[in-house]
Formats: structure tokens, sequence, C-alpha cells
């Protein structure tokens, strides 16, 4: 193996591997999807135990070998605990992580959609933003950071939707969930998503159909 190197990121899915170790997927800052072993990460006193959870946010020490990388430590900065005391947090959470697993790509780097993602998990955690605001944010931005939307409202819709589409695609990303909006403007909203989201958030998320039955 060579060098070790240290990667800023998140997990984004875990599976088991063998009878000790996991296979998870991390999005990084630097570069992008990743996937990685953790060895001896399933046993209970394993310093990789926590690290490896899907949602956990830190800096992820890894020896790349030639077709692989492996981890060997991390430092968390956050798991995101808060999420896992609500069902419907853990579902709206977890369609995240499959969106995002389903829309970056390795090699290429994915600071922003990072960044989406943390500020996205955090927004949920916070009971003055509406969950669902939360969700179309998301989706949203996803598609204006892979370039797919124009930000053009596909339907009739009043000023302050038209406005908030704009604002979600044009605003800082530390700026994403620091407005409000009616009730008329968030079902709006959710009628562009639903016309949206065939379109350019292709595939089929098995955690929106959980999540839409828990809404």
């Amino acid at each position: 193996m060579s060098d070790g190197i240290t990667l800023t990121g998140m997990v984004l899915s875990a599976m088991p591997i063998g009878d000790y170790d996991k296979r998870i997927v991390l999005l990084t800052r630097e570069r992008g999807k990743i996937a990685a072993f953790a060895r001896g990460a399933r046993r209970q006193k394993s310093v990789l135990l926590g690290p490896t959870r899907p949602m956990a946010f830190g800096s992820f020490d890894l020896y790349v070998g030639r077709d692989s990388y492996t981890l060997r430590s991390a430092r968390i900065q956050d798991y995101f605990d808060e999420l896992s005391r609500d069902l419907e947090q853990i579902g709206y959470g977890s369609y995240f992580l499959e969106v995002a697993a389903a829309y970056t790509v390795e090699g290429v780097e994915a600071s922003a959609i990072l960044t989406l993602l943390y500020l996205s998990l955090k927004a949920l955690q916070k009971p003055s933003i509406p969950k669902l605001l939360v969700r179309y944010v998301f989706e949203l931005r996803l598609m204006v950071e892979n370039g797919v939307y124009d930000l053009k409202p596909p339907m009739a819709v009043c000023d302050s939707t038209a406005y908030a589409i704009y604002y979600i695609g044009t605003a800082p990303l530390a700026k994403l969930y620091t407005f409000s909006v009616s009730d008329q403007v968030l079902d709006e909203l959710g009628k562009c998503l639903e016309i949206y989201r065939p379109r350019y958030l292709e595939g089929h998320f098995t955690s929106l159909d959980i999540l839409k039955s828990l809404e």
C-alpha cells in the first residue's frame, strides 16, 4: 500500500463484509465518492465501530491501495445522533444519503454537495424548520449543483414560490436554511418537485417510499 491520505467526508452507507469487516461508501470533499474497507469494524471494541456508521462526518485516514481504500482511523465531528431518536428524521436522513450516493461519482470533487448534505442534516434537527421544506431545498439545490436544472418553475406558481426557487438555487449554501415560507409556497414547491424529481433525479429511491409513508 502507498502512504496514507486524510479526507474530509461523510459515511453514506455501510455493509458487512465477512465476519468482522465493513465496506463503507464515503462522500469526500477532495475525491468525491469512494468505497473503503474497514477491517474489524464490526467488533464491539473496534475504534472503527462508530466512525463507520452512516451519517458520521469528519476526517478519515485511509491507505490507498492499487484498487481500493482501507480505513485506518477517523476523527468524527458529528454523528447526528439527534436524528436517530425520531423515525421520521431517520427517514429524511436516509433519503438524503441515498440521493447523494446516486448523484456523486468517484474522483470528482464534491465539496458543494458534501456541504449541502451536512447542512441539510443539521437543518433536520431544528424544530423551527419544516422537514418538508428541508427536503425540497435539498432536492432543488442538488439539481442545481449537478447542473441539470435552470431554475424555471415547471408550472404556474405565485411570485413568492418563483422567488423561493430562485433563492434556493442561487443563495450561498450557508444561507439555505435561513428563511421560511407560507403554506401556499410550501405546497407549490412540493408540486414542482413532483415534476422535477422524475426529470432530474432519475431512479427509484427506496428510502423515499418509506419517507412518504411517514410524512
